[in-house]
């Protein structure tokens, strides 16, 4: 007993050791490729940068404000002005002897970096809850604990190691600070902290129009909890052991079930709508104040959400709404707009929503997922967040069978979309 007990603890200290070893491996390695002297060039593929999310779009719109021009002259920026306030100053000012986009791309590397660690504390709080959740069915015994993987270091390293991370990090684009926002989002929902997780919705739904639906994982993290199994898998569970041909523990059952349910903090929930309004209006005032010699906020909305829906760009990309648009005739257009974008909201979100409310975090996955694959604008950028967000239910994929054929295919199809 007294090995067992040694043993654990060396790997527990190894562990962490481990990662922070990886995390510090992949850091260097994105310095090494944005220092490099050979110049990558990845910010002109439609792969990794994309009209909403180009850096050079963005210098593009600093430098028209910069010249008392409204930064969405010319349809060149379609961003946000914050993000343009941000980091637009960073986009004239120059490492000695380095190019101009240096500093930005610090700041995308630290970006991932904050997301990971924030992926980590997510993936511990999963952890805990999915070995709570399991010791009432009896499923787990305290020597068993130990087979439980990690999946916040999973998840984190899965992040910081994608090769569509790091493109998108080395690449000029945007996408790092859209997915942290949202990695903020789930992690203030999944800690309970309701003003950082209203903040976190806000800022990713005014970096991309798209983040909106998180709003109903996020509603169920706060209400419900963390995900769990269902109610009536340890109503059967509990029940195992009676025999299902009794009348009299049939209507024991019964009566038992109705009145088990999920309670829902309706007070943390209202918190969160506050919060939410909050934030909001705190953004559009900034907004506001930005654009006040351009337009102001209806310039804005016009630019950058209306430029979303109505597909301007028809530039090449690795989503099919380009494809569809260049080839349709214009007098369908407007109806080819429309149809597809409610698609999201009618196929996606009511279903799963249903059907995962015990579940917000997959939830949120699945939201990620289907809106990464379907959005106007996409990039590699949006699949290297929810490939990560599924490393966080390494668990649940180990004890389901033929995983591994289930993982191959998962991976196949996630690449043949993009």
């Amino acid at each position: 007993m007294k090995e067992e007990k040694k043993d654990d603890g060396v790997m527990a200290e190894e562990k962490p050791y481990m990662f922070w070893i990886w995390t510090l491996a992949s850091t260097i390695f994105r310095l090494f490729l944005i220092f490099s002297p050979e110049n990558i060039n990845l910010s002109s593929r439609p792969e990794v940068s994309t009209p909403h999310t180009s850096l050079r779009r963005l210098a593009e719109g600093y430098w028209l404000k910069q010249s008392s021009l409204s930064p969405y002259a010319g349809s060149m920026y379609h961003g946000s002005p914050l993000l343009l306030s941000i980091l637009g100053p960073l986009t004239v000012q120059r490492i000695e002897g380095q190019s101009s986009h240096h500093l930005c791309s610090l700041v995308f590397v630290i970006a991932d970096l904050l997301s990971a660690l924030l992926l980590r504390a997510i993936g511990q709080k999963l952890q805990k809850s999915y070995r709570m959740n399991l010791r009432p069915l009896g499923v787990l015994r305290s020597s068993q604990d130990r087979g439980i993987l990690p999946c916040g270091d999973i998840a984190a390293l899965v992040y910081l190691w994608n090769p569509f991370t790091i493109l998108s990090c080395v690449g000029l684009s945007t996408s790092p600070i859209e997915n942290l926002a949202v990695i903020v989002s789930l992690y203030g929902a999944v800690t309970r902290r309701v003003p950082l997780a209203a903040f976190g919705l806000i800022m990713a739904t005014h970096l991309s129009l798209y983040s909106a639906p998180l709003v109903f994982p996020l509603i169920f993290l706060l209400g419900y909890g963390l995900d769990a199994p269902p109610i009536k898998k340890f109503l059967q569970t509990r029940h195992g052991g009676v025999e299902t041909g009794s009348t009299s523990d049939v209507s024991k059952q019964e009566k038992l079930t109705p009145t088990t349910q999920l309670p829902f903090s309706w007070r943390t929930v209202l918190h969160f709508v506050f919060w939410v309004l909050v934030w909001s209006s705190y953004v559009l005032v900034l907004c506001s104040l930005s654009l006040k010699q351009y337009g102001g906020l209806e310039e804005m909305f016009k630019r950058t959400y209306g430029f979303i829906l109505r597909i301007e760009d028809l530039s090449p990309n690795i989503g099919v709404f380009w494809y569809f648009f260049a080839e349709a005739f214009e007098f369908s257009r407007n109806y080819l707009l429309i149809i597809f974008n409610l698609y999201i909201l009618l196929t996606s979100i009511p279903s799963l929503m249903f059907r995962l409310k015990h579940r917000p975090c997959f939830l949120a996955f699945a939201y990620l997922a289907f809106t990464s694959i379907l959005k106007s604008y996409p990039s590699v950028g949006d699949a290297a967040l929810y490939l990560s967000l599924w490393a966080l239910f390494v668990n649940e994929l180990t004890d389901m069978e033929y995983s591994f054929f289930i993982f191959c295919g998962y991976i196949g199809f996630s690449l043949s979309a993009l």
